[in-house]
């Protein structure tokens, strides 16, 4: 068995043992409890790209809504065809073996975002104007997922991601289509969105599983300067404030009983003006991605629990590299705040599963953007799409174990173990991508760890190829293989070797260097250190090193770019 995966069932049976069951879940002054008044962290994952599609996930360049994404899909497969495919996408991306491995993984919560179109018609199509049409697909969903997380003992919460007409200005997140009445220029769209949840109430009162509803998703809007496209200005949010007290009210009629989730504007960080002192069993979501990882970054929510006397919660964050992910995640469970990440899968690297990107799929996303012929036949196309739904599948997925300890067993350990089972050979081959799990300064040091794209003034990426793995150390991949590259001068990687037998062994490494300086690299031990140079090459060569000493046992070997610039590839052990 691969090791973290061995490592993540054990860590499964350990977070899992001793649940018996659900209870509610309420507010008990600035802590979530169950029945029993025991305080509840939750530990979720939004299952975004499922009922609601936003491009980037699945690379789509430019706009990416929902629906401009299955007109293009159409305009290859026709109507009838792109119909089924939208069938078979909610079928396959998330099933229960989805959620039986989020709970396996350590996760006690799952954040659904729900698309309001699955459940009512939209004011246009509705046959009698200020009359709301429910739809039973979008419920029936719900209750499958329902018995889903009960079946793992999780909690579901409930989140209006694409509410009538759209909240916001980032249309992708929403589905808004511009050209229509967003859900702040529309009456009917708020009476609609009220509704919706009072139908949510009625239907989940008595629902335990049901962790929350958080009742509208991200707004960003300027309502006193519209050109405030994020609205981060506001000094009052009137209308965000009325519609969260109406909703309120609505769900209040028949549901007592669930947390009801406030997220602020300017993608729910901003709560001037919204007051929330109108409900005893409320909390309030936050939003965090890209900025620091330190307490100046979330005081200001802080400062609202200790005003309000109430919960908060990152209702979302991701997109990072696993040095930002443990470090956001231990910041937030030393201050007792739940979180929940973001996406659960997409065709990326930085989350728990990626779906695979089939042959030519970019060739015909490509033609969408420059409205050029992509070449392919009806045939081929069918085929990536129908290769698009198998690869959702949980089974044909990459699980990206670093990401998971990252998030998991990195927040309580400093230690570093081994990505993979190095067991020594007379003649063995190790890929430099291998190195040890683990924190930056840990299993690896490199200097750019993170994207901190809105902190102003920094610039940084993390892995700069986005392949493989998620930490921030730098991966490419060429037609031979993944390979470290954009290596700077200190920066380093360990690996740990399992040696049934104490002996020498040559050292090689298979680098190549494309600058005009000479590299020059370190291999360490705890005893031993032996350097080498790196001479300007375009091609990969074996280098020899030197000759290491190992004992028996598990021997953590360390690789340093003293002088760096270079890219490496491989390392080898031969036997002397």
């Amino acid at each position: 068995m691969h090791i973290t995966k061995l490592l993540f069932f054990c860590l499964s049976i350990l977070l899992h043992s001793g649940l018996y069951g659900q209870s509610f879940l309420r507010v008990e002054g600035q802590k979530i409890v169950d029945s029993t008044g025991s305080n509840v962290l939750l530990r979720g994952m939004g299952l975004g790209g499922w009922l609601l599609q936003e491009g980037y996930m699945f690379q789509v360049p430019g706009p990416g809504q929902q629906y401009k994404i299955k007109a293009s899909i159409a305009k290859d497969l026709g109507e009838e065809k792109t119909e089924e495919f939208y069938r078979k996408w909610i079928q396959l991306h998330t099933r229960k073996a989805d959620i039986d491995s989020l709970a396996n993984w350590g996760f006690n919560s799952v954040r659904v975002p729900l698309h309001f179109r699955l459940f009512t018609l939209s004011i246009q199509e509705e046959p009698v104007k200020g009359k709301n049409t429910w739809l039973p697909e979008g419920f029936t969903l719900l209750d499958e997922l329902v018995e889903w997380c009960r079946q793992n003992n999780i909690y579901l919460i409930l989140d209006l991601h694409a509410a009538p007409g759209g909240q916001g200005h980032d249309l992708n997140i929403s589905d808004r289509n511009p050209n229509l009445p967003s859900l702040w220029e529309s009456v009917e769209n708020q009476e609609k969105t009220i509704a919706l949840w009072e139908e949510f109430a009625k239907r989940y009162k008595d629902e335990p599983v049901i962790g929350g509803y958080d009742i509208l998703n991200e707004t960003n809007w300027g309502f006193t300067d519209e050109k405030d496209l994020i609205g981060n200005r506001e000094k009052e949010n009137k209308p965000l404030r009325d519609l969260f007290y109406n909703i309120t009210q609505a769900i209040r009629k028949h549901d007592n009983k669930h947390i009801i989730i406030l997220e602020g504007n300017a993608f729910g960080n901003n709560y001037q003006g919204i007051d929330p002192t109108w409900d005893n069993n409320m909390v309030l979501s936050f939003h965090k991605y890209g900025n620091f990882a330190d307490i100046s970054s979330i005081q200001t929510f802080l400062d609202l629990r200790e005003r309000y006397n109430i919960p908060i919660w990152l209702g979302e964050s991701g997109e990072n590299s696993n040095n930002w992910y443990r470090n956001v995640i231990k910041l937030m469970e030393e201050n007792n705040i739940g979180w929940a990440w973001w996406p659960a899968k997409k065709m990326g690297v930085n989350n728990p599963q990626e779906v695979r990107v089939p042959t030519h799929y970019n060739r015909l996303l490509e033609s969408w953007v420059t409205g050029q012929d992509h070449g392919l036949s009806t045939e081929e196309v069918t085929r990536i799409w129908d290769t698009v739904l198998e690869n959702l599948k949980i089974e044909n997925n990459i699980i990206h174990y670093d990401v998971l300890d990252a998030m998991f067993r990195q927040i309580s350990s400093d230690d570093a173990i081994p990505f993979k089972d190095h067991l020594l050979s007379d003649d063995m081959w190790v890929n430099a991508v291998d190195y040890d799990l683990g924190r930056n300064e840990v299993a690896y040091s490199d200097r750019d760890t993170a994207s901190y794209h809105y902190v102003p003034g920094v610039i940084t990426q993390g892995n700069r190829g986005r392949v493989y793995r998620n930490d921030g150390v730098d991966i490419l991949k060429d037609s031979t293989g993944y390979y470290i590259s954009h290596t700077e001068d200190g920066e380093w990687l360990q690996f740990t070797i399992r040696n049934p037998h104490a002996g020498e062994y040559e050292i090689r490494v298979e680098g190549r260097n494309l600058s005009d300086q000479v590299g020059e690299l370190a291999i360490t031990t705890e005893s031993q250190n032996l350097t080498s140079i790196i001479k300007s090459n375009p091609n990969w060569l074996e280098i020899p090193v030197g000759v290491l000493k190992l004992p028996v046992g598990r021997v953590p070997i360390k690789v340093k770019f003293l002088k760096a610039g270079f890219e490496i590839k491989t390392l080898r052990f031969i036997k002397k």
